[in-house]
């Protein structure tokens, strides 16, 4: 897939491997990532003539007859993984001119004082830069190998924090509910309530949901973690005063592969039935058809409450433990393949804050990435602004993805492996 070298070929090393650490980590330091920035580093460029020269090469081979049959099988493979590439990044390049041009062109024009033609050369400008980092993000995606999960459905869970500021953590966990909720609507995804326990005041305790669709566990992958909110609480004491207070609720994110394949010895479960909560259904508090289960040796709990039928409700939480199950497994393959990243997203590490919510400000922080979206109401809304900031979560990590593997690339290089 995309990088991997089939048979003896491989890309001759690009730079020496210290120079090359010092350098990707000076830039890193100085840019703010993006794909254009990226695009532009002596390092890329200089890996990606390599492979450009790589697939003329390989072309011109095959296009010969003194190859035999398993030369060929294995250069057509290679071809195959570096053809979109290959394609990609002289369609970039071709962009690249087109902007250079273009800026002479708007020089001359402001040198001549030519106001109305210098607007449109700027506005052409400003859709050919938007043209340029959709095309590096499209040739990024193909280096970058896909991850195993990102096809997956997932089993979203939300649960309130605690805080001295009454409500304020089960609110808040409401309204991010509502906005993953209105997220999968944006997407067109499906969008099936598991769990749900309500807190006495109109908020929410914990809720779970089965989310699926197209390439549901890419776009929820980051989403996972602990989600703080700074606000003046709307009723009470507090309200009054005017004070800020501050709270958290958490976000797991587990992708769901279709066939999960984990033993589960019945002997380790033990099976507890209550009666439903929260809105919905004439069935609700008068049948114990909700379902809990333990699985006692490592303590995982869970809870479905979404159908009328106990044995209905018994076959999904079994369906969500084992999920969780296998999660561990996969939580163990990413620690291990990203212990070394920078960005330690799909880690979902609970005790840190991936996010803020600051109401005072009508802003909203992710930490991972330094990046700041305004009107937080559009955010809680689920749909445009929620997707591009999502989307910049995504592409940044792209870039980590890439910035590494280029880095291990050097160091296997370096030492002649």
């Amino acid at each position: 897939v995309g990088l991997h070298n089939h048979g003896s070929w491989r890309p001759k090393p690009l730079l020496d491997t210290a120079r090359f650490t010092r350098s990707f980590n000076s830039w890193r330091r100085k840019n703010h990532q993006d794909s254009q920035a990226l695009w532009k580093h002596e390092a890329v460029q200089k890996y990606l003539e390599s492979l450009s020269k790589e697939y003329q090469q390989i072309s011109h081979l095959l296009s010969a007859d003194s190859l035999n049959d398993f030369e060929q099988r294995t250069l057509r493979r290679r071809c195959a993984d570096l053809s979109p590439i290959a394609a990609a990044f002289q369609e970039i390049k071709e962009a690249e001119r087109e902007v250079q041009e273009l800026e002479m062109m708007c020089t001359e024009l402001d040198s001549r004082d030519e106001k109305q033609l210098l607007e449109l050369g700027l506005e052409e400008k400003e859709t050919l830069d938007k043209k340029m980092n959709m095309l590096c993000r499209k040739l990024f995606q193909l280096l970058v190998p896909k991850e195993k999960y990102d096809r997956s459905p997932v089993i979203l869970e939300v649960t309130a924090g605690r805080t001295t500021g009454g409500d304020i953590c089960q609110q808040f966990t409401k309204e991010m509910f509502e906005m993953y909720q209105n997220y999968a609507d944006y997407k067109r995804w499906t969008f099936d309530i598991v769990n749900y326990t309500p807190a006495e005041i109109g908020g929410l305790h914990h809720a779970a949901a089965h989310i699926s669709g197209e390439n549901v566990y890419r776009h929820l992958k980051y989403e996972g973690g602990t989600h703080r909110v700074q606000r003046i609480p709307e009723t009470g004491l507090s309200a009054r005063m005017q004070r800020i207070h501050t709270g958290t609720m958490s976000v797991i994110v587990l992708p769901q592969p279709e066939e999960v394949d984990v033993k589960v010895d019945p002997k380790d479960l033990r099976i507890d039935t209550f009666r439903a909560r929260g809105a919905g259904g004439q069935h609700v508090n008068k049948t114990d058809s909700a379902v809990r289960i333990v699985h006692l040796p490592t303590g995982l709990a869970v809870e479905c409450q979404q159908e009328r039928s106990q044995q209905l409700n018994k076959e999904i939480a079994l369906r969500t433990l084992r999920a969780k199950l296998y999660q561990q497994i996969i939580e163990k393959q990413l620690s291990q393949e990203q212990s070394a990243r920078k960005l330690q997203l799909g880690t979902r590490a609970q005790s840190e804050r991936i996010r803020t919510y600051n109401f005072t400000q009508d802003r909203v922080t992710d930490h991972r990435i330094s990046y700041d979206a305004r009107n937080i109401k559009e955010i809680l809304s689920g749909k445009e602004a929620l997707d591009k900031l999502i989307n910049r979560l995504l592409e940044f990590a792209e870039i980590e993805a890439v910035t590494q593997y280029l880095e291990n690339l050097q160091a296997l290089e370096g030492g002649g492996c």
